[in-house]
Protein backbone atom coordinates (compact mmCIF):
# COMPACT_ATOMS: atom_id res chain seq x y z
CA UNK A 1 0.00 0.00 0.00
CA UNK A 2 1.40 3.63 -0.80
CA UNK A 3 2.47 5.31 1.77
CA UNK A 4 0.48 8.80 3.32
CA UNK A 5 1.43 11.63 5.05
CA UNK A 6 -0.01 11.71 8.25
CA UNK A 7 -0.17 14.23 10.25
CA UNK A 8 1.10 13.94 13.95
CA UNK A 9 -1.79 15.81 15.36
CA UNK A 10 -4.17 14.01 13.46
CA UNK A 11 -2.85 10.98 14.81
CA UNK A 12 -2.63 11.97 18.11
CA UNK A 13 -6.03 12.60 18.35
CA UNK A 14 -7.51 9.73 16.25
CA UNK A 15 -5.27 7.81 18.96
CA UNK A 16 -7.36 10.15 22.25
CA UNK A 17 -10.56 9.48 20.50
CA UNK A 18 -10.20 5.90 19.49
CA UNK A 19 -8.65 5.13 23.71
CA UNK A 20 -10.97 7.29 25.20
CA UNK A 21 -14.01 6.23 24.44
CA UNK A 22 -13.52 2.41 24.69
CA UNK A 23 -13.88 0.27 27.21
CA UNK A 24 -13.13 -3.81 27.34
CA UNK A 25 -9.26 -3.65 26.91
CA UNK A 26 -7.08 -4.22 24.17
CA UNK A 27 -8.93 -6.42 21.70
CA UNK A 28 -11.77 -3.42 21.38
CA UNK A 29 -9.15 -0.75 21.03
CA UNK A 30 -7.30 -2.58 18.06
CA UNK A 31 -10.85 -3.21 16.48
CA UNK A 32 -11.86 0.39 17.02
CA UNK A 33 -8.67 1.09 15.10
CA UNK A 34 -8.94 -1.09 12.44
CA UNK A 35 -12.51 0.83 11.58
CA UNK A 36 -11.38 4.13 12.16
CA UNK A 37 -7.66 3.17 10.01
CA UNK A 38 -8.51 1.29 7.88
CA UNK A 39 -12.18 1.23 7.03
CA UNK A 40 -12.37 5.02 7.41
CA UNK A 41 -9.17 7.03 6.75
CA UNK A 42 -7.66 4.17 4.88
CA UNK A 43 -4.65 4.82 6.58
CA UNK A 44 -3.55 0.84 6.55
CA UNK A 45 -4.73 -1.86 5.04
CA UNK A 46 -6.65 -4.69 6.55
CA UNK A 47 -3.39 -7.21 5.88
CA UNK A 48 -0.93 -4.68 7.63
CA UNK A 49 -3.64 -4.34 10.90
CA UNK A 50 -3.90 -8.07 11.00
CA UNK A 51 0.11 -8.33 11.38
CA UNK A 52 0.51 -5.25 13.60
CA UNK A 53 -2.76 -6.96 15.86
CA UNK A 54 -0.48 -10.19 15.77
CA UNK A 55 2.42 -8.85 16.54
CA UNK A 56 1.11 -6.49 19.51
CA UNK A 57 -0.37 -9.56 21.08
CA UNK A 58 2.78 -11.81 20.70
CA UNK A 59 5.32 -8.90 22.46
CA UNK A 60 5.21 -8.27 26.09
CA UNK A 61 2.80 -5.62 27.58
CA UNK A 62 -0.88 -4.20 26.51
CA UNK A 63 -1.74 -5.44 23.24
CA UNK A 64 -3.31 -1.81 23.02
CA UNK A 65 0.02 -0.21 23.47
CA UNK A 66 1.54 -2.19 21.42
CA UNK A 67 -0.35 -2.38 18.49
CA UNK A 68 -0.67 1.54 19.36
CA UNK A 69 3.46 1.42 18.36
CA UNK A 70 3.14 -0.56 15.72
CA UNK A 71 0.79 1.51 13.91
CA UNK A 72 2.54 5.13 14.75
CA UNK A 73 5.18 4.06 13.72
CA UNK A 74 3.99 2.91 10.76
CA UNK A 75 2.17 5.66 9.63
CA UNK A 76 4.79 8.39 11.03
CA UNK A 77 8.36 7.15 12.13
CA UNK A 78 9.41 7.58 15.58
CA UNK A 79 7.65 10.78 15.96
CA UNK A 80 4.42 9.17 14.82
CA UNK A 81 5.50 5.92 18.24
CA UNK A 82 5.77 8.61 20.77
CA UNK A 83 2.26 10.27 19.90
CA UNK A 84 0.58 7.41 19.17
CA UNK A 85 1.12 5.78 22.79
CA UNK A 86 0.66 9.21 24.12
CA UNK A 87 -2.59 9.42 22.34
CA UNK A 88 -3.17 5.67 23.75
CA UNK A 89 -2.49 6.18 27.25
CA UNK A 90 -3.63 9.79 28.36
CA UNK A 91 -7.38 8.58 27.71
CA UNK A 92 -7.01 6.29 30.55
CA UNK A 93 -4.57 8.05 33.19
CA UNK A 94 -6.95 10.87 32.82
CA UNK A 95 -10.13 8.95 33.78
CA UNK A 96 -8.37 6.86 36.15
CA UNK A 97 -7.02 9.52 38.09
CA UNK A 98 -10.16 11.10 38.28
CA UNK A 99 -12.20 7.77 39.32
CA UNK A 100 -9.22 7.24 42.08
CA UNK A 101 -10.00 10.76 43.43
CA UNK A 102 -14.32 9.88 43.43
CA UNK A 103 -13.62 6.07 44.20
CA UNK A 104 -16.18 6.36 47.50
CA UNK A 105 -18.81 7.89 45.30
CA UNK A 106 -18.31 5.74 42.24
CA UNK A 107 -18.18 2.29 43.88
CA UNK A 108 -21.70 2.82 45.74
CA UNK A 109 -23.67 4.56 42.64
CA UNK A 110 -26.25 2.11 41.50
CA UNK A 111 -25.62 4.44 38.27
CA UNK A 112 -22.31 3.69 37.26
CA UNK A 113 -22.71 -0.41 38.48
CA UNK A 114 -25.73 -0.45 36.30
CA UNK A 115 -23.82 1.13 33.60
CA UNK A 116 -20.45 -0.81 34.07
CA UNK A 117 -23.01 -3.80 33.39
CA UNK A 118 -24.38 -2.50 30.24
CA UNK A 119 -20.91 -1.94 28.92
CA UNK A 120 -20.36 -5.97 29.59
CA UNK A 121 -22.48 -6.19 27.34
CA UNK A 122 -21.23 -3.76 24.75
CA UNK A 123 -17.70 -5.21 25.26
CA UNK A 124 -18.96 -8.65 24.49
CA UNK A 125 -20.31 -7.54 21.15
CA UNK A 126 -16.90 -5.46 20.15
CA UNK A 127 -15.16 -8.54 20.92
CA UNK A 128 -17.33 -10.45 18.90
CA UNK A 129 -17.01 -8.80 16.12
CA UNK A 130 -12.99 -8.74 16.62
CA UNK A 131 -13.14 -12.57 16.62
CA UNK A 132 -15.22 -12.25 13.15
CA UNK A 133 -13.65 -9.96 11.44
CA UNK A 134 -10.22 -11.67 12.12
CA UNK A 135 -12.02 -15.03 10.87
CA UNK A 136 -13.19 -13.79 8.08
CA UNK A 137 -9.82 -12.61 6.42
CA UNK A 138 -7.90 -15.59 7.52
CA UNK A 139 -10.91 -17.40 5.21
CA UNK A 140 -10.78 -15.35 2.58
CA UNK A 141 -6.98 -16.04 2.43
CA UNK A 142 -7.97 -19.67 1.94
CA UNK A 143 -5.18 -20.98 3.20
CA UNK A 144 -5.82 -24.61 4.57
CA UNK A 145 -2.90 -24.36 7.23
CA UNK A 146 -4.26 -20.90 8.67
CA UNK A 147 -7.82 -21.99 8.87
CA UNK A 148 -6.99 -25.48 10.77
CA UNK A 149 -4.93 -23.40 13.18
CA UNK A 150 -7.34 -21.40 14.46
CA UNK A 151 -9.96 -24.00 14.74
CA UNK A 152 -7.12 -25.73 16.36
CA UNK A 153 -6.05 -22.92 18.77
CA UNK A 154 -10.02 -22.62 19.69
CA UNK A 155 -10.42 -26.22 20.34
CA UNK A 156 -7.02 -26.01 22.48
CA UNK A 157 -7.98 -23.08 24.38
CA UNK A 158 -11.34 -23.49 25.28
CA UNK A 159 -12.08 -27.26 25.65
CA UNK A 160 -8.81 -28.65 26.68
CA UNK A 161 -7.53 -24.83 28.75
CA UNK A 162 -4.08 -25.16 27.34
CA UNK A 163 -2.17 -21.72 28.19
CA UNK A 164 -1.85 -19.02 25.81
CA UNK A 165 1.61 -18.74 26.14
CA UNK A 166 1.79 -22.36 24.33
CA UNK A 167 -0.61 -21.42 21.94
CA UNK A 168 1.33 -18.50 20.48
CA UNK A 169 4.06 -20.13 20.31
CA UNK A 170 2.37 -22.49 18.24
CA UNK A 171 0.78 -20.03 16.14
CA UNK A 172 4.29 -17.55 15.52
CA UNK A 173 6.00 -21.15 15.44
CA UNK A 174 3.36 -21.79 12.29
CA UNK A 175 3.96 -18.33 11.11
CA UNK A 176 7.66 -18.71 11.08
CA UNK A 177 7.21 -21.62 8.77
CA UNK A 178 5.27 -20.21 6.37
CA UNK A 179 7.49 -17.19 6.17
CA UNK A 180 10.03 -19.67 5.57
CA UNK A 181 8.46 -21.69 2.79
CA UNK A 182 7.36 -18.30 0.82
CA UNK A 183 10.79 -17.54 0.88
CA UNK A 184 12.20 -20.85 -0.29
CA UNK A 185 9.76 -20.52 -3.23
CA UNK A 186 10.41 -16.94 -4.35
Amino acid sequence: MKKKKIGLVKLFWVMFEISAFTFGGGFVIVSLMKKKMVDELGWIDDQEMLDMTALGQSAPGAIAINTSILVGRHLAGIPGLVVSVLGTILPPLIIISIISVLYDAFITNNYVILALRGMQAGVSAVLFDVVFSLATNVLKEKCWLLIILMALVFVLSYFFKVNVVWLLLLAALTGLARSFKKEAKA
